[in-house]
């Protein structure tokens, strides 16, 4: 049988020349955010450590808080392949010691969200390990089921086996989850939402949230085809609406693999332009699942290379200028510490 080799994505790096060529003003600059989605790794080709994040979170917006979430980085290099994760734990907790340290007002990971093969042995074990090494901070478990048989990724680790969210053995690990008190962050893409369903409506008492507003394509076999893409999508996120511990990550949306192709412009879009592209998916979220199961991410530094910091933040308020003040504190915070519990 001939096969067809899969599309190859590779993520743009971040150009800080490109990005500096936009500036805005703040607007509503005193509003409280809770960043619930973001990243620390050190890698050869590329880095994004502590001080990179603080030269992010410096940009003019009341960033109260943030949550890191896990990218396999920095995992132990010995013991148990099972519990290497846990080094990423470690290491992030690092990272917040030392920016507590700096008194810089921003409570840097304030919540850690790890990783375990959940289809794997010793789940109990390994997640008390997170939560000992966390001291505090961690909240929950990615285990990343994004996958499509005609994209890859160049970096990343072997795609997830299809069909993963129906495992037995997987969804026994998940099962361990509400004894712990532990969420679940879901990537995945928007052709498996009804995976997610499924998963959602068996484990009604994890809180589940959907990274990336569901991860909807627009490469490979689904380029040129948004409006099919959205309609699909938008059927599958309203049935998720239906389970009420299902909440939705508003952010992630500077991905290649959405089909977006902001970084080849002349120059960096304006908070203006993204509101436009944005609106049809962040609009729907919320008026599907409500403001308080709904909170805006940056996804950085993975979507630094379409936008920045301020920039995207600034687009995510004038997404909301028509909402309520209470909506509008859900979306940039409370939705987040709640979820989260993360406390004052």
């Amino acid at each position: 049988m001939e096969t067809t080799e899969p599309l190859v994505l590779e993520r743009p790096k971040p150009n800080p020349e490109w990005l500096a060529l936009v500036r805005e003003d703040s607007l509503d600059p005193s509003l409280p955010i809770i960043d619930p989605h973001h990243h620390l790794w050190d890698r050869p080709d590329r880095s994004y450590r502590l001080d990179d994040l603080l030269d992010d979170l410096a940009c003019g917006h009341n960033i109260v808080a943030t949550v890191f979430v896990e990218c396999s980085s920095e995992y132990r290099k010995d013991g148990p392949v099972q519990m290497q994760p846990v080094g990423e734990t470690e290491f992030v907790v690092g990272a917040a010691e030392e920016a507590a340290r700096r008194s810089l007002g921003t409570r840097v990971c304030a919540g850690i969200v790890g990783h375990i093969d959940l289809a794997g042995e010793r789940v109990d074990e390994v997640l008390e390990a997170h939560i000992a090494a966390g001291r505090g901070r961690f909240r929950g478990i990615r285990h990343i089921t994004a996958r499509h048989q005609a994209l890859a990724w160049t970096g990343n680790k072997p795609p997830p086996p299809p069909g993963l969210m129906a495992d037995p053995t997987f969804r026994a690990g998940f099962a361990r989850l509400a004894k712990h008190r532990l969420s679940f962050d879901a990537w995945l893409y928007h052709h498996q939402l009804g995976e997610l369903l499924d998963l959602a409506g068996e484990f009604p008492e994890t809180p589940i949230v959907i990274d990336h507003v569901g991860g909807p394509l627009g490469v490979g076999p689904y380029k040129g085809r948004l409006d099919e893409v959205y309609g699909a999508w938008l059927t599958a996120m309203r049935q998720l609406s239906q389970r009420p511990n299902v909440h939705v990550k508003l952010g992630g949306l500077g991905m290649v693999s959405g089909g977006f192709t902001f970084h080849q412009r002349p120059a960096p879009p304006s908070s203006t332009d993204l509101a436009r592209t944005w609106a049809p998916w962040i609009d729907a979220c919320i008026q599907m699942f409500g403001a308080d199961r709904c909170m805006f991410e940056s996804n950085f530094p993975v979507d630094k290379a379409m936008y920045s910091s301020g920039v995207m933040w600034n687009a995510f308020k004038r997404l909301t200028m028509g909402a309520s003040s209470d909506e509008r504190r859900a979306l940039f915070h409370n939705t987040a510490a709640r979820f989260y519990r993360l406390s004052p």
